[in-house]
């Protein structure tokens, strides 16, 4: 027999199929009522989610997601970054053996249509391989969740490997080093490491018994106990990057972004703004290390809305670092996560 043939599935969260609010309101609704997004009981999830958050959220999200699309020349810049890493990973495998694939933890291209696919194509093996570097149930536990729910259902289940984080790969470090040396670091008056938010009780959940986020040395270091917590990781990942820019620890705040409600990590990434902007400074640096590609978060709520806090505050300039995107040190990243596994 020849070398296994490999499918390689990237997943990323997902987009609306357009700005429109029918679009985004099918994306919310589909994204929110993932228990793992939003963990609570199930009757209380649907009462909240279709009773008050999408209805509501869906027009304001729709005008948001349209200055995205504006952004990305008429399209999802989530989507056609994710794409053209799909495409370069691809051509850095020369052999027919190995065939890589993109889909959508949410909307299309779905899951349920590309693992048909892969599925159809009778694979030795597959690699799945969620683009979020630091694991959190909301986003690759959901992801592994979803694709392995679907393989299961397969009267032939091929072997299958998984990759549930990446955060201190060298590459995909350098990919965010790479992209900060085109700005002048000493220029700015402080650097915003921000992540996206979680609940606090979806940390805990990462801990066995009594255990609770706040008992770990999340902020200082990665161990045996807290090794899949997002927190920790948010906080090595910073760690990595400012070693290698030289950036001292007095220089640089890691804070989370996109709350809900109060009850999420802290500190809040917009305070922070504002808080810098009270203080006097005028250029603030952000870099947001657990978006891969440039989508809303980035281009909007950092590049736009955290421009206006910072303004109204008495501050210039925010400053965002784009995410790796289609780098080649992040393709570097991706393809040796997949060599490793091979």
């Amino acid at each position: 027999m020849t070398n296994k043939r490999t499918g390689v599935l990237l997943i990323q969260l997902g987009t609306p199929d357009s700005p429109s609010v029918s679009d985004v309101r099918r994306y919310l609704s589909q994204f929110l009522n993932d228990p793992r997004v939003i963990d609570i009981p199930w009757l209380a999830r649907k009462i909240l989610v279709n009773g008050i958050i999408v209805p509501f959220r869906a027009p304001k999200s729709a005008k948001i997601y349209k200055e995205l699309w504006e952004h990305g020349n008429g399209k999802s810049p989530l989507l056609t970054h994710t794409q053209r890493v799909t495409q370069l990973v691809q051509e850095r495998f020369e052999s027919t053996e190995v065939t890589v694939e993109m889909a959508m933890r949410y909307q299309n291209p779905s899951l349920d249509v590309v693992l048909e696919r892969m599925r159809k194509a009778n694979y030795d093996q597959l690699i799945i391989l969620p683009l979020f570097p630091q694991y959190a149930s909301a986003s690759s536990g959901s992801a592994i969740d979803r694709a392995m729910e679907i393989i299961s259902k397969w009267w032939v289940i091929p072997e299958v490997k998984i990759v549930s984080q990446f955060w201190s790969n060298e590459g995909y470090i350098d990919s965010i080093v790479e992209r900060a040396k085109e700005f002048d670091l000493k220029s700015y008056d402080h650097v915003l490491f921000s992540y996206h938010g979680l609940p606090e009780r979806q940390v805990d959940k990462v801990y066995e018994g009594t255990d609770l986020c706040g008992d770990q040395p999340c902020e200082t270091e990665v161990n045996e106990k807290n090794k899949f917590c997002y927190k920790a990781t948010s906080y090595a990942t910073t760690r990595l990057i400012a070693e290698k820019l030289g950036i001292p620890e007095s220089n640089y705040t890691v804070c989370f972004q996109s709350r809900l409600d109060k009850k999420w990590l802290t500190p809040f990434s917009d305070k922070v703004v504002e808080e810098w902007g009270k203080k006097g400074a005028k250029k603030l640096l952000v870099f947001s290390p657990a978006f891969v590609a440039d989508c809303l978060e980035t281009i909007v709520e950092i590049g736009t809305e955290y421009q206006e806090i910072f303004v109204e505050n008495g501050g210039d300039k925010v400053q965002l670092v784009p995410s790796s995107n289609d780098h080649p040190r992040f393709i570097d990243c991706l393809v040796s996560l997949i060599k490793e596994r091979l």
